[in-house]
């Protein structure tokens, strides 16, 4: 993932200003964007290393335990990293972050009325393997309200992120499961003009992975970039 940077397809991104999904009203731009050159500092370093990452740092079931396991519906979420040829994508920082299974985040703005489980944290991150594949157990997120038109309802989610070889070479996205009727409902995910795009950010049953009497599985391949690529916030095409 080194060199320049791939600029989004503005085309295919959602517009700035999409008033069905409120706050965008406020925060998109009123004037034409400037575009500046990268530095040398945007195309390099730092790189990531095997010793930052801790074996329970994938396990969001665990990692925040303080006497049991976390509450809710367990899942093992899994796929690979790759690029537009479908080749794999070693070694990539891979983070994400999420809501409970009753749908509140640990944050100190949530102010959902639904119970925090003193056992999950909501966070976890992992680096892809040789092969490119990576990993994490965790809790199916629960669907929250939010004040968009009043009350709407958001889709369960994992916001997902993947480093390049510096900070700068950010992905950001968010993973729906399949089957979720709220997916169609959500303002947010209207914001993206394509169909097409929608359908690569659902994580697809993996019953070939599903472990008996423990969890489901869900599939979800990373494609960085090409006509394939992954639907990202920041970027479509990819670093």
């Amino acid at each position: 993932m080194s060199g320049d940077f791939i600029r989004r397809d503005r085309a295919w991104h959602p517009p700035g200003l999409t008033p069905n999904y409120k706050t965008s009203v406020l925060r998109a731009p009123r004037r034409a964007l400037l575009s500046f050159e990268q530095s040398i500092g945007e195309k390099s370093g730092p790189a990531f290393g095997h010793g930052a990452i801790d074996p329970l740092d994938n396990d969001l079931i665990a990692n925040f335990n303080t006497g049991a396991p976390a509450l809710g519906e367990r899942i093992l979420l899994h796929g690979r990293v790759l690029d537009e040829c479908g080749r794999p994508v070693p070694h990539t920082l891979i983070e994400i972050w999420q809501a409970n299974a009753a749908g509140r985040y640990r944050h100190v703005n949530d102010g959902y009325l639904a119970p925090l489980d003193p056992n999950f944290g909501g966070c976890g991150r992992t680096l892809s393997d040789a092969e490119g594949r990576y990993h994490f157990l965790t809790i199916k997120p629960g669907p929250y309200p939010w004040r968009n038109n009043g009350s709407d309802w958001r889709a369960a989610h994992i916001h997902l992120s993947i480093f390049g070889e510096a900070f700068a070479q950010r992905l950001i996205t968010q993973i729906y499961f399949e089957g979720d009727p709220l997916i169609a409902l959500c303002p947010i995910v209207n914001t993206i003009p394509d169909k097409r795009a929608i359908d690569m950010l659902i994580a697809r049953l993996d019953m070939g992975e599903m472990a008996p009497f423990d969890r489901l599985a869900y599939r979800f391949d990373i494609v960085l970039r090409g006509r394939r690529a992954t639907y990202f916030e920041n970027r479509t095409e990819g670093a």
